[in-house]
């Protein structure tokens, strides 16, 4: 089977890296004119001229990246099967729509209001109480098109900042950590759920995931199925689904979806029966689903702006290492590493032996580690 993926970055190169023993071949259709994922056939199409000539190259579609245009997908949708739907694509590209959605489908959101204008930013920060959280409504991720109003004298800055013409206003919630759960749908409509993932972000970038996350309670993992369950049935999904949640002492409240394999689910690659990757491959190409289940704990780390010294994580014998064949950059997420243990205490130990070999990685904190 011939699988065209729209976007070329390291989640479409993780992709094809887990087709390839399924017998699957992949054909890249980057719209960005950077491509990245450096293996598999490569169309780049700035202005949208080769869009026939990818459909006739394969059999069915996916796509690695969410911020691409939703009338693209919609097109090729009318020729070749297109997984996930272009509805998920539309939704998770609007943060009205999708907290809309959200509400919609009982999942518990954090208070929230739409602004248009520095004026209308600072009413919705007045009427929902400070902090909030203002967002560009549309584009955006990775911490980017943000801000946070301590006061409802921070809009005028906060409006100008962002500089986008319509933002998300959502109230600050009180969390005591965040954390992920990754569910894949099968086209006949079975559903996995991996076990749920602690994360932890610095500068608004993904930096540590914890999988399965210590001491979480089963109702959690419950609540959690339960959201993202209501949303793959509503969509009629296919593929792997990331919804990214807040767990509070009232339980969980949802952050945002992502419609693809996800940087909180990297760990599935060495930690789980059946990656992400692999699952999402089985589930666009008619497959029957992998085992979910985990491989004992892991810690996924990120590897940003440097590269560090990757010869001695590959002494570890513990640690895989994942590189996306980037340029080092700021900022710039190059590739990351698995590390396995058999006890959370062991995997702290590990994770900070690993990460001083990563220059710029934060202090290793989590709910398994005093915050001091």
């Amino acid at each position: 089977m011939r699988i065209g993926v729209l976007g070329a970055g390291q989640l479409g190169r993780m992709l094809a890296l887990a087709g390839y023993p399924l017998a699957k071949t992949f054909v890249f259709y980057d719209m960005s004119g950077s491509p990245s994922a450096g293996l598999g056939e490569v169309i780049i199409d700035r202005e949208g001229q080769y869009q026939d000539d990818f459909l006739s190259r394969v059999d069915r579609v996916t796509y690695e990246f969410e911020h691409l245009p939703v009338h693209v997908a919609e097109k090729l949708a009318k020729e070749k099967p297109v997984y996930p739907c272009p509805r998920a694509l539309q939704v998770c590209q609007n943060r009205e729509l999708e907290k809309t959605l959200f509400g919609q489908l009982g999942i518990p959101t954090p208070e929230w209001k739409i602004a248009d204008s520095a004026e209308s930013l600072k009413a919705a920060a007045e009427e929902l109480g400070c902090p909030v959280v203002a967002k560009s409504n549309t584009e955006g991720y990775d911490g980017k098109g943000q801000a946070v109003l301590r006061s409802p004298d921070d809009a005028e800055q906060a409006w100008t900042d962002i500089g986008h013409p319509r933002l998300i206003v959502e109230k600050f919630v009180d969390f005591k950590r965040e954390v992920s759960i990754i569910a894949v749908r099968a086209e006949d409509g079975d559903l996995a759920f991996y076990p749920m993932a602690e994360n932890s972000h610095h500068e608004g970038i993904l930096r540590y995931s914890i999988a399965p996350a210590p001491g979480l309670q089963a109702f959690i993992q419950e609540d959690a199925e339960r959201y993202i369950r209501a949303l793959l049935n509503e969509l009629d999904y296919v593929g792997v689904l990331t919804l990214e949640l807040f767990e509070t002492e009232d339980g969980l409240v949802a952050n945002e979806m992502a419609p693809r394999v996800h940087n909180s689910g990297h760990w599935t690659i060495e930690g789980a029966m059946t990656s992400q990757f692999e699952n999402h491959i089985r589930a666009v190409s008619g497959h029957h689903l992998g085992s979910v289940e985990a491989r004992g704990l892991s810690c996924m780390i990120n590897i940003i702006g440097e590269h560090g010294d990757t010869e001695r994580i590959l002494e570890l014998p513990y640690a895989h290492l994942h590189l996306y064949n980037k340029g080092e950059r700021p900022g710039r997420k190059l590739g990351h590493v698995n590390v396995l243990a058999d006890s959370y205490e062991e995997l702290v130990w590990r994770v900070r032996n690993c990460a001083q070999f990563l220059p710029g990685s934060p202090e290793f904190k989590s709910s398994l580690t005093p915050r001091g």
